[in-house]
């Protein structure tokens, strides 16, 4: 009889030595850690071909990589919106918009460039360069309505930045109310060449049309128009006094006492910015309105509003300036990484100010 049948007595049971122990712990997590790895590659896979682009991508796509300037074709004689100082500097809202955008878009303050143009250059993206060579700039960002026909010849718009609306300035010694444009029946009325005031005036109007603002307020001044129409944003500028350091490269002459008439308007004038065929660039430049709009903290658009516009206010009454509160835009889907949120907070001095302005204001109150 074998020693395993003979009662009580047991086989002997073989024992794993520690070695073996840690090689099959090793060889299970190994096997682990290589399914997570293939498991992550397919997640990277699946998002990267199937999900939005990143920002990288898109500033790629947009032709902004390696690019070591950003043009802004703007307006350079628009007090409060966008004015050419003697300095050589630019200032107004919109250029502070601009600058908003740039850095967004990935360029420093001093990596951005702004070139004047006029009204009727703004769908073309063409500005001279300094050199009485006309160029074509990365985006507009010049008191550009949005309308559908602008948008049927081809002019590509990101989401609107501004609402305002259409009124008129005259003299303050004018001798009649002003309430509605036929009101200026009989009466020389100066506005913006392939301005959307100028496809409104009423028949009886004699239309004197300029490419510059400015001209058309100088016309008042002098006599020669009874009257001027534009976006009430752009008109506030000349009624309400200029911030005490503020010396404009081409100061207006003969200057006298302007009232801003409300004529009723119920159409809204929708600011957008020209961003030109490319679709990264909209897409882009919607991604940074969307962020000023929405992200805690980002309060630029507050900023510029109160600098620039609602300071205006008091001298312009009743007529608005403008909304005090950013346009509702639409949410620009973008792939960010943590590490990419991390390097995007804003930080330079102009996004600090601006946090600063909208705690103390609130977002979207003009304080008028």
């Amino acid at each position: 009889m074998s020693q395993v049948s003979e009662p009580g007595i047991t086989a002997p049971t073989p024992r794993s030595t520690p070695g073996r122990a840690a090689r099959l712990r090793l060889l299970r997590l190994s096997a682990l850690l290589v399914v997570l790895v293939l498991l992550a590659v397919a997640v990277v896979g699946v998002v990267t071909a199937t999900g939005p682009p990143t920002l990288a991508d898109l500033r790629r796509q947009a032709g902004l990589d390696g690019k070591q300037e950003l043009l802004i074709g703007v307006k350079d004689d628009q007090p409060g919106v966008s004015q050419l100082m003697e300095d050589g500097s630019y200032r107004g809202f919109d250029i502070d918009i601009a600058y908003m955008i740039a850095a967004d878009l990935g360029f420093k303050r001093r990596q951005v460039r702004f070139l004047p143009m006029k009204s009727e250059d703004r769908a073309r993206r063409q500005a001279k360069d300094g050199k009485a060579n006309f160029v074509t700039v990365d985006l507009v960002i010049a008191s550009f309505s949005i309308t559908s026909d602008r948008l049927e010849q081809g002019v590509v718009f990101s989401e609107p930045y501004l609402e305002t609306e259409q009124s008129v300035l005259t003299l303050r010694s004018y001798p009649d109310p002003v309430n509605d444009l036929r009101d200026l029946s009989g009466r020389r009325v100066c506005t913006l060449a392939t301005s959307t005031s100028e496809q409104r005036l009423p028949k009886g109007v004699t239309e004197v049309i300029k490419n510059r603002i400015s001209e058309c307020v100088q016309d008042l001044y002098n006599g020669t128009v009874d009257a001027v129409t534009t976006d009430a944003a752009i008109l506030a500028g000349f009624v309400a006094p200029l911030a005490p350091d503020a010396k404009p490269e081409k100061p207006l002459t003969g200057v006298k006492p302007l009232r801003h008439w409300d004529i009723g308007e119920d159409k809204a004038e929708m600011w957008g910015v020209n961003t030109g065929p490319n679709p990264a660039m909209k897409e882009l430049v919607d991604w940074s309105l969307y962020q000023a709009a929405t992200r805690p903290g980002r309060d630029a658009w507050d900023a510029a509003f109160e600098t620039n516009l609602a300071r205006e206010q008091p001298a312009n009454l009743p007529q608005q300036v403008a909304v005090g509160q950013q346009p509702k835009c639409r949410k620009v889907k973008v792939r960010q990484w943590p590490w990419e949120l991390m390097v995007l907070a804003p930080s330079d001095p102009a996004r600090r100010a601006a946090r600063r302005v909208g705690r103390a204001r609130g977002r979207g109150s003009s304080g008028y």
